[in-house]
């Protein structure tokens, strides 16, 4: 799944005539997404700047591959590749994905400068790491269904879990959740078994930030559960704030994976900071004591679906009345309408987001998402490495003694002597 979005212009794109994007990644035209992002990842890995650092033309290749799969995974770029090849595309405004681990340091600065000030940095899992997942010589730990773990990941490395599931939990449905309580940026994985005995990346979801909470999930429900990548629109909403706001459901697709099979599923945390660590927490639940829940996500889907389809029409009759600015109360009825289109997508977007971190075992939280705002469990409230239990909470303001005040002590004064 791509993640975050770049703003950095491939400057060293070759100026020649480009290849056919099915042609470079070796995939027919009917492909599924599944199909070429396996394509994409294999090629990406075998040209791939870490295993090419003197080899030139790998390194062209690498741009090429990521340049084609740029065009092919947004659904919008490869219907306008389809039907009018490379002239509906901004060829020029193609984005790179960045591998930090293998930029130099002053790289490195300059794309966190660049990140800090508001520009999105579409990054991607480091080379070195997706080969020895494939190598199988990661290190796997064991996760048990509704037991949060707290850890913290250093950057560009990668926490892997292993969970094993029923029949009947797999027939109910399995969440997974990453959450951190700071700023931090992390990729949530999951990854499939090769024949070989290694695992090889299906799954790829970017923190996103809530609130004051950064969050991951993957939800396998056994019905269409919908992603909402909002990184393209976020560069647009610099041009054209307008634009941005009707194509700000764009990116509302379904995922690849909507259910798994019974057996034991790896999934990873990777560290995605260009300089720290991440803190995080992460927790696997079976679905089946949700039910509410469940129904409440595909109803708020399929109306996020609806409202999609009507930002289109309302954007050609927006964009009518806007160039007819004169007609004052077609205007005015005009502009009403956009902000309360505005505040209805924010409020259904909100309500999906509660319902996500509903799931969550911890019985401290309501699982009603209509209920009042969930909080999580704080990163500060149970510090520890190995997910140690928290340490003792401090005394509260009301337990502590009580302190005099100065003006009601009895100061004795030594009258010999100066004050």
């Amino acid at each position: 799944m791509p993640g975050h979005s770049a703003s950095f212009k491939s400057e060293n794109a070759p100026k020649h005539q480009r290849r056919d994007p099915y042609e470079v990644l070796g995939v027919s035209r009917n492909s599924s997404d599944q199909e070429i992002k396996s394509a994409y990842r294999k090629m990406a890995l075998r040209y791939h700047p870490d295993k090419n650092a003197n080899n030139p033309e790998a390194a062209d290749t690498f741009k090429e591959v990521t340049f084609s799969y740029n065009i092919l995974s947004d659904p919008d770029k490869r219907r306008q590749y389809d039907t009018a090849g490379f002239e509906a595309i901004e060829s020029e405004s193609q984005e790179l994905e960045l591998d930090l681990s293998s930029l130099g340091a002053v790289n490195t600065m300059f794309a966190a400068i660049f990140s800090k000030l508001g520009v999105p940095i579409k990054t991607t899992v480091s080379a070195t790491l997706l080969e020895e997942a494939l190598n199988g010589t990661v290190n796997i730990r064991q996760l048990e269904l509704g037991q949060p773990v707290i850890k913290k990941v250093e950057k560009q490395c990668a926490h892997f879990y292993s969970v094993t599931i029923t029949e009947r939990e797999a027939l109910a449905g399995l969440v997974c959740r990453v959450t951190s309580s700071d700023k931090s940026k992390f990729k949530l994985l999951y990854f499939e078994p090769e024949e070989t005995g290694g695992l090889s990346l299906a799954l790829q979801e970017d923190g996103a930030k809530t609130g004051k909470v950064t969050s991951a999930g993957m939800y396998f429900l056994r019905f269409p559960v919908y992603r909402l990548d909002q990184t393209a629109n976020a560069i647009l909403a610099a041009k054209d704030p307008d634009a941005a706001f009707f194509k700000k459901l764009d990116g509302f697709q379904p995922c690849e994976i909507t259910e798994l099979k019974a057996g034991k599923h790896v999934f990873a945390v990777y560290g995605d900071n260009f300089f720290k660590s991440a803190s995080y927490i992460i927790e696997v639940v079976c679905a089946e004591p949700f039910p509410e829940e469940k129904e409440k996500l595909r109803e708020v889907e399929t109306q996020i679906l609806s409202k999609r389809a009507e930002l289109s029409k309302f954007e050609v009759e927006y964009r009518e009345v806007y160039h007819r600015s004169h007609v004052l109360a077609q205007f005015t009825e005009m502009t009403a309408r956009y902000a309360r289109e505005m505040q209805e997508i924010d409020e259904l977007l909100k309500e999906r987001d509660s319902i996500h971190s509903s799931y969550t075992a911890a019985p401290s939280l309501k699982r009603s998402s209509s209920s009042s705002r969930i909080r999580a469990p704080s990163l500060k409230e149970s510090e520890g490495e190995e997910g140690d239990p928290a340490k003792e909470s401090k005394p509260s303001f009301k337990d502590r003694p009580k302190k005099k005040k100065w003006f009601n002590l009895h100061l004795k004064v030594d009258k010999r002597k100066a004050c």
